[in-house]
């Protein structure tokens, strides 16, 4: 085990330099986007700037690896990363950010994809939890320490954006020196969206629901803490809370569902996601506690959906076709991150902060409600193949299943 961790190690370094970039990058492009005085429909148009550039970056970073190997274009993406977030500094102005956050988003997401294809070779069953866990630990811890750099400086300045790109081009480092054996090339992996729809309805409609809501919650989170009064410090720990409940409920979520029927876990999660976001539109920067608790609930089940959504297709599918279905599930999200924050942010313009709050708890209740539609549908155990396992998915991570080892969609 110390072996495989020691194996991981500059990889892992790499990931939380990068990680802490993502979060600070995260924070400050919707803060400097509110300073400038952008509508809230305006941010969330660049929002999917970024969310499309992170579904294009799934499509064509295999083709990139399979040409040149993971080391050299995860040294490629991680330039992209800096250049992307650089660019928002020298140059303000809402059009040219839709460009440069789709850098930005295809920069991180096929970065996502070559650490994750690197570990799961350096994994096996006796210890892909723990590495995994390994891995999780770090974005987490990553993610909210970046979010923490933000109250150093005036976000209106460079320096935050300054400070990000060169913490990017640091997460390189690590890696190019390292002398570990880099991962043989991804695998190719075609998706087929109809197979899937067969296989599993509610995997395929609950992957749109949930790359809505992670997508919507991911981009305009920031924006909302801003409109709702909280100043950088208060933000950054809300942040911070959504993604503290995702990471301590994954596992628990993840090993009911493998012991009932998953749709009854989909029920449950979107009845926990109504009533918290809910909750949260009672309150503001003047109950500072009551939301950051009403927040962590939000996240216990934000972020652990996508997995199971994962999980219940894999139940339904052949091993051979565990690539195709987990590829087909990461368009459907990446789709979903698209089209969720430019409808979040079109509510969030007409009724205010809550009106992201609203378009979640919406989402929420259609997702339980389908499960619910669904199971009265199907019996329970009909067209399932073998249960598989519940795989936990890293929290800032959205998109990958570790429990495959190449499962990025290329045609």
């Amino acid at each position: 085990m110390l072996a495989s961790l020691v194996s991981i190690a500059s990889l892992m370094l790499s990931t939380l330099l990068m990680m802490v970039g993502y979060g600070l990058m995260n924070f400050v492009v919707p803060i400097r986007s509110v300073a400038e005085g952008w509508s809230t429909f305006t941010i969330s148009f660049i929002a999917t700037g970024y969310t499309f550039g992170f579904t294009i970056s799934c499509i064509v970073t295999p083709r990139f690896v399979k040409r040149v190997g993971h080391v050299r274009v995860f040294g490629a993406l991680i330039s992209l990363l800096s250049v992307g977030i650089l660019l928002c500094a020298l140059m303000v102005d809402w059009r040219a950010w839709v460009v440069f956050r789709f850098i930005s988003g295809f920069g991180i997401a096929g970065s996502y994809l070559i650490i994750e294809s690197w570990l799961n070779e350096r994994v096996n069953n006796a210890n892909r939890a723990t590495i995994f866990s390994v891995y999780m630990i770090t974005c987490l811890v990553g993610s909210i320490g970046g979010q923490y750099l933000v109250p150093l400086s005036d976000p209106k300045s460079t320096y935050l954006f300054i400070l990000c790109g060169i913490i990017f081009a640091l997460a390189m480092l690590p890696t190019a020196l390292s002398t570990a054996k880099s991962p043989t090339p991804i695998a190719q992996a075609k998706f087929d969206l109809p197979k899937l729809y067969r296989l599993s309805p509610i995997a395929f409609i609950g992957s749109l629901l949930s790359g809505a809501l992670s997508g919507t919650w991911n981009s305009l989170g920031g924006v909302y803490t801003q409109n709702v009064g909280m100043d950088t410090a208060e933000g950054a720990t809300l942040l911070a809370c959504v993604l503290a409940g995702g990471a301590i409920s994954q596992m628990p979520i993840g090993r009911i569902s493998d012991m009932i029927d998953r749709r009854i876990m989909m029920i449950i999660c979107g009845v926990i996601g109504v009533v918290a976001c809910a909750v949260m539109t009672l309150f503001d920067a003047r109950s500072i506690v009551a939301l950051y608790v009403a927040g962590f609930f939000v996240g216990t089940v934000l972020y652990p959906i996508y997995a199971i959504n994962v999980a219940h297709a894999n139940d339904r599918a052949a091993p051979d076709e565990y690539v195709t279905i987990s590829s087909g599930i990461m368009i459907l999200y990446g789709l979903g991150t698209v089209s969720g924050p430019l409808v979040g942010g079109a509510l969030m313009q007409f009724a205010g902060p809550s009106g992201l709050l609203w378009f979640m708890t919406l989402t929420f209740a259609f997702y339980a409600g389908y499960a619910g539609w669904r199971m009265a549908r199907r019996k329970v155990g009909e067209g399932r193949i073998e249960k598989s396992d519940f795989q936990a998915i890293p929290i800032p991570v959205r998109g990958t299943d570790p429990s495959v080892r190449a499962m990025t969609p290329v045609d």
